[in-house]
């Protein structure tokens, strides 16, 4: 279950810092929009970028939020991506996401899927 001030922070617009790990072991990081559903933190990328092949080799991820309104409460989230979604399923978890962040649906044209990540550890706050 999503932390309450977790949830408010990944529901916001602040971007997010992703954390893979490349085949040779070292750190990947990249910046994204992020978002709920359910209580389950998801994010779109393309089905062949590196962080989709990081995740489908390894499915740990850790997730950083540092919130506009606060930014020395970082949000942190360590979990696993559990579920990709794929056509219409991703594309309306996709349109949720680019709406909070843009006022307007993802365009259309590139081929987008939606990495469905169980929350393990939450932390607010640095610590």
């Amino acid at each position: 279950m999503l932390n309450r001030d977790v949830r408010r922070v990944l529901d916001g617009t602040s971007l997010a810092h992703l954390a893979t790990v490349l085949p040779d072991g070292s750190p990947h990081t990249v910046p994204l929009w992020v978002g709920t559903h359910g209580d389950h933190v998801v994010f779109l990328t393309g089905p062949h970028s590196r962080k989709a092949r990081n995740l489908r080799r390894d499915p740990r991820v850790a997730l950083s939020l540092a919130p506009a309104d606060n930014p020395f409460q970082p949000v942190i989230v360590r979990g696993r991506v559990i579920e990709w979604r794929e056509g219409d399923t991703a594309w309306e978890i996709i349109d949720q996401i680019s709406t909070k962040y843009t006022g307007k649906p993802y365009p259309r044209g590139e081929e987008r899927v939606v990495a469905v990540v169980e929350p393990e550890r939450q932390t607010v706050g640095l610590g």
